[in-house]
């Protein structure tokens, strides 16, 4: 949790050193560059840059001790924090792509760790084929109102809603020759909380529109929507996840992300921006509030 200040703090120090190196080399030199007024001065600057350069180097220690200690209280308290916290609720995944590491740290930190349960997962095959798409959309009555490029965004954000609800789910039933790349524990209840992920790089043109609307679908009906990522990605989702309105958490594979995961799928309106990131404008965690303690037998 402290490591851009850690190598900010590291990086000071090796500054300092080098401008130390620097003045001993002009300043001290045998060969009589400056006078011994200048030399003077340039040995006082660089006693002082040595005093500047240990206490850059103290603190950069210090980061890292308080890094060691913060990561080794998240491990520690972690198991703790999560168990249970999303029992009872049903968490519904939208991957966009594949299949990825990702998934499988979400599906068990909602199964395993957390005592919830998953709703449904579908993966959606990027980019759209918009042709084939359109083709099954025309042969049946009831959709000629998403036939064309400029009806993508509803389309999606009508996939997005169905996703949510579970039910009945005409749209999803009558595209997934084409649309579903993937799919895997599908139930009909209505989740409680969905979360995506993007497995893909970014996409453009119709299958940007397309995912637009589908992000936005998934967040418009007032559930916890969460969109994800790992630590170490090529190109972050998480601008775009944030202007279709879903929250977002980064590091989802670390303890923190998927402690934060856990707190916003919960609900109690942890909604925001959460990680370690510059765009986690909510902190590293939403607050954690204590589970309801099971009523005494009588």
């Amino acid at each position: 949790m402290f490591d851009l200040r850690y190598h900010v703090a590291s990086l000071a120090a090796v500054f300092i050193a080098l401008v130390v190196g620097i003045l001993v080399g002009v300043g001290i030199s045998g060969r009589g560059f400056v006078d011994d007024v200048e030399r003077d001065r340039l040995n006082e600057d660089i006693a002082e840059l040595r005093e500047a350069l240990d206490a850059a180097n103290e603190r950069a220690s210090d980061f890292e001790r308080r890094q060691e200690a913060a990561q080794e209280f998240v491990e520690s308290a972690y198991p703790v924090l999560v168990e249970n916290r999303l029992a009872g609720k049903r968490v519904a995944v939208l991957v966009v792509g594949s299949f990825d590491p990702t998934l499988e740290a979400v599906t068990d930190l909602v199964g395993e760790e957390a005592g919830g349960s998953l709703a449904r997962v579908r993966a959606v095959r990027v980019p759209l084929p918009v042709e084939e798409v359109e083709s099954r959309l025309e042969s049946n009555p009831d959709f000629g109102g998403y036939v064309g490029q400029d009806e993508l965004g509803n389309l999606g954000r009508d996939l997005g809603r169905e996703l949510v609800t579970g039910g009945a789910s005409p749209l999803w039933d009558a595209l997934a020759p084409d649309l579903l790349e993937q799919r895997a524990f599908e139930g009909v209840e209505e989740a409680d909380a969905v979360v995506v992920i993007r497995s893909v790089e970014p996409q453009q043109a119709e299958t940007a529109a397309f995912l637009a609307g589908l992000y936005s679908g998934v967040a418009s009906l007032g559930k916890p929507a969460v969109g994800v990522e790992p630590s170490r990605v090529v190109q972050s989702a998480i601008p775009v996840f944030q202007r279709h309105s879903l929250s977002t958490v980064d590091g989802v594979d670390t303890p923190v992300g998927r402690l934060a995961l856990v707190l916003v799928l919960a609900g109690a309106g942890n909604t925001g921006d959460y990680g370690v990131r510059d765009t986690a404008d909510d902190g590293i965690l939403p607050p954690i509030e204590p589970l309801p303690q099971p009523a005494a037998g009588g």
